[in-house]
């Protein structure tokens, strides 16, 4: 029954254009339910469901995936079940703490640490570009202008695609990954050929984190909250920054301006 049910909200999610990643996020919620509860969600009533997510909550799960949770189970009732009396979950009031960026001293610190040539290119591009993880593994080599100097990400978050801009010192290093390569083909291929998992280049990151001895919580995603507070440091437009990330809104964007302030930074102690 398991099995079936995540087949159909598969091909439901794919027929309405949902993205991979969402896909199998909203699968592995599911997945999850039958594995703690022992039965299908349709089985289950709005109780046990309440106390599903307060358990998760109480293990400490971020309030953002309680929300992830909960927008799955607000599919799996309203489109799949067509529930009338569905009454959805409410979304928990996400935390307003700030983004883990990395000074450029510390970027360059953790970009040198891989002795493989290949990873510190993942690293370095990702962070001159402002990729997520999974636009950095879909990257093909079609999409990356030499020439320009500009990389088309494709079906990014919200199945939007964006242009970003490359940086002239990547340039030798990746024509020399994609000499040989088709359009189609991924720039940054497993070792077997074919699409990297993205937990590949998220270890790449944390073991260079770790020998480079830096003691901030930072995760794959701080090299992306770097590139823009550093766009943003430099004087670049909060709108062309927001361009490059690919959001939607410029209020999203604004939170790194709450990360770089440099009237702030220029405030001296009165100790």
């Amino acid at each position: 029954m398991q099995k079936n049910l995540i087949d159909i909200v598969t091909q439901k999610m794919r027929l309405i254009n949902y993205s991979p990643c969402t896909i199998e996020a909203y699968t592995n919620v599911y997945k999850d339910i039958y594995r703690v509860l022992g039965k299908p969600p349709k089985n289950i009533d709005r109780d046990e469901i309440e106390q599903y997510l307060l358990k998760k909550k109480d293990r400490g799960l971020a309030p953002q995936t309680i929300a992830l949770y909960a927008n799955a189970l607000n599919f799996l009732y309203r489109e799949l079940y067509g529930r009338l009396d569905f009454v959805p979950f409410r979304m928990p009031k996400r935390s307003k703490s700030l983004p883990v960026v990395l000074n450029k001293k510390e970027v360059l610190a953790i970009i040198s640490m891989p002795k493989n040539k290949k990873h510190r290119l993942m690293l370095a591009i990702s962070y001159g570009s402002g990729f997520r993880v999974g636009e950095l593994i879909s990257l093909r080599v079609r999409d990356v202008d030499l020439f320009e100097k500009v990389i088309t990400i494709r079906g990014g978050k919200g199945r939007k695609d964006r242009v970003t801009t490359l940086s002239e010192s990547l340039i030798e290093d990746l024509q020399d990954i994609m000499l040989c390569k088709n359009g189609d083909d991924f720039v940054f291929e497993s070792e077997r050929g074919g699409k990297l998992t993205a937990a590949t280049p998220q270890k790449i990151f944390h073991v260079s984190l770790v020998k480079a001895g830096i003691q901030k919580h930072a995760t794959f995603h701080s090299l992306r909250h770097s590139f823009a507070t550093h766009l943003l440091e430099d004087g670049v437009d909060l709108r062309y920054v927001q361009e490059l990330l690919g959001h939607a809104s410029v209020r999203t964007t604004q939170i790194y301006t709450h990360v770089t302030n440099p009237s702030l930074k220029n405030i001296k102690s009165p100790l």
